[in-house]
C-alpha cells in the first residue's frame, strides 16, 4: 500500500530499565509490537503514558490504535477488591489507556486491544475481570500456546475462520462483558479469548493472546486495512 497508515501503540512506563551503561526510567515496548505493525503494512508510533486530557488530540493524529499487553488493570477500575495474585497497579498507564480507548471509540478509530488491552477495553465499557485463572501462563517469563476457536459470524471469524494455536501469557480474563461487546473466540476451557463490537459500531477488536509473538499477521493486517 502506498500510504501506510499510522498505528499508535501504547507503551510501558518502567521506573528502571537497563541498557548499555544506563539504568533510567523508560517508556518501552517489546519490539514484537512495532515489527508486527510494520509486517502488516503500517507505520508504528509509540504512545507512552501522557495526561489523559491529551488522548483525544493524540487519537486525532492516528489512523489506528493498539492497546498493548502489560500489567494487571487495577481492580478499583471495575469496582473490585484486589485478589492476592493481582499485580501492583500501573495507575498512569491505566488512566492514559482508558482515555485513549474512550477517545478512539468516540472518534470511530480502528482499535485493537492485545491481552491487557482487551481486558482494559472490557473495563472501559463497564465490564469486569476474573483476577486469576490457571493454565494460561505456565512458566514465568515464557510464552506458552493453546488453541482458540472463533465464533462463527463474528469479525474475528471473518479474519481467522479456523481454530488456531496462539501465543499466550496471562493470568486474568474477561468476566462480565462490557456494554455492547460480544465474544468472538474461546479457549478450550471456555475462557473468552476475543471480544468485539458489532461492525456497525466501527472496527473494534480485542484478543487475549499475543499476536506480536507469533507469525500470523492476519489480525494486525485487518486493523491496518481498516485504518487505511
Amino acid at each position: 500500500m502506498s500510504d501506510r497508515p499510522l498505528i499508535g501503540v501504547s507503551t510501558y512506563l518502567e521506573a528502571g530499565a537497563r541498557w548499555g551503561v544506563w539504568e533510567l526510567e523508560a517508556a518501552l515496548l517489546p519490539a514484537g509490537y512495532p515489527r508486527l505493525v510494520q509486517r502488516a503494512g503500517g507505520l508504528a508510533a509509540m504512545l507512552p503514558p501522557d495526561a489523559p486530557e491529551q488522548a483525544a488530540a493524540t487519537v486525532a493524529r492516528l489512523d489506528g490504535l493498539v492497546i498493548a499487553g502489560g500489567p494487571d488493570v487495577e481492580p478499583v477500575r471495575y469496582s473490585a477488591e484486589p485478589h492476592p495474585r493481582t499485580g501492583p497497579p500501573a495507575r498512569a498507564r491505566d488512566a492514559w489507556e482508558l482515555a485513549l480507548i474512550d477517545a478512539a471509540l468516540s472518534a470511530g478509530l480502528p482499535l485493537l486491544g492485545i491481552c491487557r488491552g482487551m481486558q482494559l477495553l472490557n473495563v472501559a465499557l463497564g465490564g469486569t475481570l476474573v483476577q486469576h485463572i490457571e493454565g494460561h501462563a505456565e512458566v514465568v517469563g515464557v510464552f506458552g500456546s493453546h488453541p482458540v476457536k472463533p465464533v462463527p459470524g463474528t469479525r474475528y471469524a471473518s479474519i481467522v475462520p479456523e481454530e488456531t494455536s496462539v501465543p499466550t501469557f496471562h493470568h486474568q480474563s474477561v468476566d462480565r462483558l462490557g456494554t455492547g461487546l460480544i465474544p468472538s473466540a474461546y479457549a478450550e476451557d471456555g475462557t473468552v479469548e476475543a471480544v468485539e463490537l458489532p461492525s456497525a459500531e466501527g472496527w473494534v477488536l480485542g484478543v487475549q493472546w499475543h499476536p506480536e509473538m507469533g507469525e500470523d499477521v492476519r489480525v494486525m493486517r485487518a486493523l491496518v486495512r481498516a485504518a487505511s
